[in-house]
């Protein structure tokens, strides 16, 4: 098992050579201190620490993943996360995202549909000292409806068309990013609430493990 100070090393080169460079140039400044400050590692299965700052998913369990940290990083950028803003996200997995936007904005709530890794999360965030995220075991196609609306939504799981309960529990300026899709084919869509009703932008092909329960 790695020590401390080379997982701190690992982190500082995940975010100078995975977030700022190889063309994908993450410049939100509050993303990189974010991802920065973020044990990534403590969000993995413990066969899997050595490789927890790759680039690339790694596998949690139950047939889900932890998402590449380019993808985290890019998806919560997108979303232009506030410090007033309440946000929620769909599909858990192991707390890492939730941790990450947590550093961001005033609350998270987080849905996960699995309930061993729903309770995993919750006990990782609670240990680590995250105070602002709530967890919930749940069906994410339907939200967190008891909490809306939002400011922002982040889904990481991929429904075949975005839920209608999901953008209802937008606030009238809120933003939601989704990979929505088939497993064959998915578009990371960015969607922004307006006064004239939602704005839609496919921004990067992606392949997200499939949204279960109710999804659409």
């Amino acid at each position: 098992m790695l020590i401390c100070d080379e997982f701190e090393i690992q982190r500082r080169a995940m975010v100078a050579n995975q977030l700022r460079s190889h063309g994908r140039n993450i410049d939100h400044s509050g993303v990189l201190q974010a991802m920065d400050r973020t044990p990534r590692h403590e969000f993995v299965p413990l066969r899997e620490q050595a490789r927890a700052y790759a680039d690339y998913p790694l596998p949690i369990g139950y047939g889900q993943t932890i998402s590449q940290p380019y993808i985290v990083a890019f998806m919560t950028a997108a979303l232009d996360p506030q410090p007033g803003d309440r946000v929620l996200e769909i599909g858990a997995g192991s707390g890492y995202q939730a941790a990450v936007l947590s550093q961001l904005v005033s609350q998270v709530y987080t849905v996960e549909i699995v309930a061993e890794l729903a309770a995993q999360a919750a006990a990782t965030l609670r240990r680590l000292g995250y105070a602002n995220v709530q967890v919930r075991c749940g069906d994410g196609a339907l939200g967190w409806p008891e909490e809306a609306p939002f400011d922002a939504i982040l889904v990481a799981c991929a429904p075949r068309r975005i839920p209608a309960q999901l953008t209802n529990q937008l606030t009238p300026t809120g933003r939601m990013i989704v990979p929505v899709g088939s497993p064959d084919r998915q578009d990371l869509v960015l969607l922004r609430n307006t006064p004239h009703g939602l704005r839609r932008a496919a921004i990067l092909p992606v392949s997200f493990v499939p949204m279960t329960g109710a999804a659409p």
